[in-house]
């Protein structure tokens, strides 16, 4: 079958026409629900029986669009949102797609609009035959932010399938692993006072810098115990970013707040290592007569591993003549595994392209992806 491209463009376009964006800041948060009900509409003309899931948040929702029935079969999912944009540091309108050079050009042309028409140029040859297994096509909301999307779907205990590919940018390279990520916060609050007399106040700052110091020496601790050679970057990652705290040179510090991130390998536990913080903050909190308050800025997401020896990573590894590699950025992978599916994670275009003013697919990714992804339907749901 040979691509119609002029299709692909139009379909993806008006995708990009649509805004979408994720975000934790209630000012660039907007609804998905556009997309999803242009993509439902596609999928149920194609004989998809498609459902619209409402969130809990206003305009937000998932689409799941099934053809065929039965048990087993193919998830390819995607997610529907994008992240916040700076139209001044792009050479063309984000929301109207531009050819130049062989790249089409739009916010989440690659992360990850582009997706959703490779896969409703691949499901052509298919319509009408029976499938003996359902193929199902998952569109999400919130990857970008919260990833309530997935978190609903894997709380709702459905789909149900044997396989799930994620169309993630990887190149068409199939990846089998990522880390996991956290997003934390301490706070500590003292008591203000006169900076002539420490004994006027209990010093904010000067219980942050324990806290710090407790901070960096787990680091150490994490990059000696955990290492994985197929990543990157071996070892655990605790990245202390931000931080806010005082208001004068001249007054004990009342309040302090930290932000750090933490990205863990495969076999590491989010919860566990959140406890593992709080017992070194207690001993600090206790001795120096401070409030320590730590909590998450998003629920965070698990480490991913796929075993190398799944059928899905062997066939994905065979069709596309690559490897499967790790990759270091997080995704919807770890709630597909929870749904009980064999995942993988393979899409077109490059993530160094995501999250960046111009962003752009490249053509020359589209027709690959699409016969990549017709073999996966002919593998795994005829």
């Amino acid at each position: 079958m040979t691509l119609d491209l002029k299709n692909y463009q139009t379909q993806l376009a008006q995708l990009v026409a649509l805004p979408s964006v994720s975000c934790g800041v209630a000012s660039w948060d907007m609804p998905n629900l556009p997309v999803i009900e242009l993509l439902a509409n596609w999928f149920k003309d194609l004989g998809f029986n498609t459902q619209i899931i409402p969130l809990a948040q206003s305009g937000k929702a998932n689409l799941i669009a099934t053809l065929g029935s039965g048990d087993g079969g193919l998830v390819l999912a995607g997610h529907s949102d994008t992240v916040p944009y700076d139209a001044n540091r792009w050479n063309s309108d984000p929301f109207t797609l531009t050819e130049k050079d062989g790249k089409l050009f739009g916010l989440g042309a690659t992360d990850m609009k582009g997706f959703f028409p490779v896969i409703l140029a691949a499901v052509k040859p298919f319509l009408d035959t029976p499938l003996k297994h359902p193929l199902i096509i998952l569109a999400t909301a919130d990857e970008e932010s919260s990833m309530s999307g997935a978190r609903a779907l894997a709380a709702s205990g459905k789909p149900k399938a044997r396989y799930a590919v994620i169309g993630e940018p990887t190149e068409l390279k199939p990846i089998r692993m990522h880390k996991g990520i956290m997003m934390e916060s301490i706070r500590v609050r003292g008591q203000a006072g006169h900076s002539s007399n420490p004994a006027l106040g209990k010093s904010a700052l000067d219980a942050m810098t324990h806290v710090m110091n407790e901070l960096i020496g787990l680091r150490s601790e994490l990059e000696f115990k955990y290492r994985n050679p197929g990543f990157a970057v071996q070892t655990p990652t605790l990245n202390l970013g931000c931080i806010h705290g005082g208001d004068g040179a001249n007054r004990i510090c009342g309040e302090c707040e930290l932000h750090f991130d933490l990205r863990l390998l495969p076999g590491m536990d989010n919860e566990e290592l959140r406890q593992a913080i709080q017992n070194r903050l207690n001993p600090i909190a206790e001795k120096s007569g401070t409030d320590i308050v730590f909590s998450s800025l998003f629920e965070g997401v698990e480490p991913f591993d796929e075993p190398a020896e799944s059928e899905l990573v062997k066939v994905c590894e065979q069709l596309t003549g690559h490897s499967s590699e790790s990759v270091a950025f997080a995704t919807e992978a770890p709630f597909m595994q929870q749904l009980g599916m064999q995942t993988v994670i393979l899409g077109p275009g490059s993530i160094n392209q995501a999250h960046q003013p111009d962003e752009f697919i490249s053509i020359d990714q589209v027709e690959p992806a699409v016969k990549i992804v017709q073999e996966l339907i002919r593998k795994f749901c005829c």
